[in-house]
């Protein structure tokens, strides 16, 4: 991801988006906000409920789970699509690094979900991708 890219096509890069149309891209990008979190700030609480699917645009976190490191995200990295979809708590921590603030491009749950329902075929697409997901995952790919 470079700095020089929109938050269009920064969301291009998100495989769940991967299917979208430049319309529905446009519309998910139209309630998309960028967000500053600052060092040592948990942006997602594992066990706590989700508010916001966020890609991050430059800075560092880590991410944890029960206590333990797992590993650490940046730029092009994005997190929180599962609970944006199911609403279940978050399966892990992701916490500011000290390296310095971290920018986020949000988009949050309760705007995605409006999505869903005013664009059905949105949700559609969405399907699709989760199922290529899950029959490549139970194919070992």
């Amino acid at each position: 991801m470079t700095k020089q890219q929109s938050p269009q096509e920064v969301l291009a890069e998100v495989h769940l988006f991967s299917g979208l149309s430049n319309r529905q891209l446009g519309r998910l990008t139209k309630m998309a906000r960028e967000v500053t979190h600052e060092p040592g700030k948990s942006v997602a609480d594992e066990g706590h409920g989700a508010a916001a699917f966020h890609v991050v645009l430059d800075g560092s976190a880590d991410v944890l789970v029960h206590g333990e490191h797992r590993r650490r995200i940046g730029a092009g990295d994005y997190f929180g699509e599962i609970s944006l979809i199911d609403g279940l708590p978050r399966s892990a921590t992701v916490q500011v690094s000290g390296d310095g603030p971290m920018r986020t491009l949000a988009i949050f749950r309760t705007d995605f979900n409006q999505l869903l329902e005013d664009d059905p075929t949105f949700a559609r697409t969405l399907l699709v991708t989760l199922c290529t997901r899950l029959r490549a995952a139970e194919a070992g790919s």
